[in-house]
C-alpha cells in the first residue's frame, strides 16, 4: 500500500518541521546551555528547572496555553494583527513554536552536560595563554563539547518527528499546512486504515530507532567504548 498526496504532504512538513526546529533549538539551546553550565547565580536552578518543565507537563497542557497566547485573542496574536499580519495559532511558525519548546530540555541538557564534561580546566588554561572569552568559547569549548550537540541535535530531531498533542492543539489538522504524520496517523486509525497507518507508524518507529541508535553509538565512541 502506498502513501497518498495528502500523507507524503504530510511527510514533508514533519521532516520539514523537525529540521527547522532543531536547527533553532541549537540556536537558542547553545548560550543557554552554557549559562546552565558555567554560572554560579542562584536562581540557576529555577531556570532549569523551567527549561525542564516539558518533560513532565501533558503536552495539550502546553499546547492549550500556546494556543491562548498565540491565538487571535492572545497578546502575541492580537500584536501580530496589529502588524498586519495573522495570529501564529493553526500556521507552520505556530507549530515550530510549539515543537521548540516542548523539545527544549532535549537538546538544552545535552548541551550542558557537554559543557559540564569540558569542565573550567581547559577554559582557564586558554586564559592563561592570551585566549579571549570569545576564542575559549569558539576554540576550546564548543569542539571539545560536540559530543552534547550531537545528542542534542539527534534527540532534537527526533522528538519533533513524534508530536502529538502540542501539534494538535497549536497547528490543528489542517493537510499541507499543519498536518504532520502523528496526526495523520491518528486520522487513519479514527478512518480504520489501518494498513496506512502501519506503514507510517512503522516508518517513524524504524526512524526513531535509527536516531537513537546514532546517539548511543555517538556516546560509546567518545567514552573510549569499542562498538
Amino acid at each position: 500500500m502506498m502513501l497518498n498526496a495528502q500523507d507524503l504532504a504530510a511527510l514533508w512538513l514533519t521532516l520539514k518541521l523537525a529540521l527547522v526546529s532543531t536547527l533553532v533549538l541549537l540556536v537558542i539551546g547553545t548560550p543557554l546551555g552554557w549559562w546552565l553550565a558555567m554560572t554560579r547565580r542562584r536562581f540557576r536552578p529555577a531556570i532549569d528547572a523551567l527549561v525542564s518543565l516539558p518533560l513532565v507537563l501533558p503536552p495539550t497542557v502546553l499546547g492549550f496555553y500556546l494556543l491562548l497566547l498565540l491565538g487571535p485573542r492572545g497578546p502575541v496574536g492580537q500584536m501580530m494583527t496589529a502588524l498586519g499580519g495573522q495570529p501564529l495559532a493553526f500556521t507552520f511558525a505556530g507549530l515550530v513554536i510549539g515543537s521548540v519548546i516542548y523539545s527544549l530540555p532535549f537538546v538544552v541538557q545535552p548541551i550542558r552536560d557537554g559543557f559540564l564534561t569540558v569542565g573550567r580546566g581547559p577554559l582557564e588554561a586558554a586564559a592563561t595563554l592570551g585566549a579571549s572569552p570569545r576564542d575559549r568559547f569558539f576554540k576550546v569549548a564548543l569542539p571539545l563539547a560536540q559530543r552534547g550537540f550531537l545528542t542534542a541535535a539527534t534527540l532534537g530531531f527526533a522528538h519533533t518527528l513524534g508530536e502529538f498533542g502540542v501539534v494538535l492543539m497549536i497547528g490543528g489538522n489542517i493537510p499541507g499546512e499543519t498536518r504532520v504524520l502523528s496526526i495523520a496517523i491518528y486520522d487513519h486509525v479514527e478512518t480504520l486504515a489501518y494498513g496506512r497507518a502501519h506503514l507510517m507508524s512503522g516508518g517513524l518507529l524504524v526512524l526513531s530507532f535509527a536516531l537513537l541508535l546514532v546517539v548511543h553509538l555517538v556516546n560509546r565512541r567518545y567514552s573510549g567504548v569499542r562498538t
